[in-house]
């Protein structure tokens, strides 16, 4: 299976961003799927995570009501819709998947990763 992160840039705060995360191979590997972030100097932590055949989906606080995951199984792509960024989300985010059914927050319990694509939010 191989990740492939896209849609970072340059975006000022209040703004929306789109990024898309393409899956290859053997997509029934990949039933939960999820994004996490990384800030320089900071660990990397969860953003938000889909159960793609049952649609559920979890989010931490500091994204909950900005950013919305989905997935369009006909394009076996990912996408993260960061609705209102603000400075603080500047990270790398990096689309991750790994088989079963339980969505997991942990970035361990995932196998598959991306590259990472950078987003920079503007005050």
């Amino acid at each position: 299976v191989q990740l492939q992160a896209s849609g970072g840039g340059l975006v000022q705060a209040g703004d929306s961003l789109r990024l898309s995360c393409g899956v290859f191979g053997r997509t029934f590997s990949t039933n939960v799927m999820g994004w996490f972030r990384q800030a320089p100097g900071k660990e990397r932590e969860f953003v938000a995570a889909i159960n793609w055949s049952v649609g559920s989906i979890i989010y931490p606080d500091s994204v909950k009501g900005r950013f919305t995951i989905s997935r369009d199984n006909a394009k076996n792509t990912l996408h993260l819709q960061m609705n209102s960024p603000k400075p603080e989300d500047t990270a790398v985010y990096y689309c991750a998947a790994k088989s079963g059914s339980f969505i997991d927050t942990t970035q361990a319990s995932y196998t598959y990763w991306g590259q990472g694509t950078q987003v920079t939010v503007s005050a």
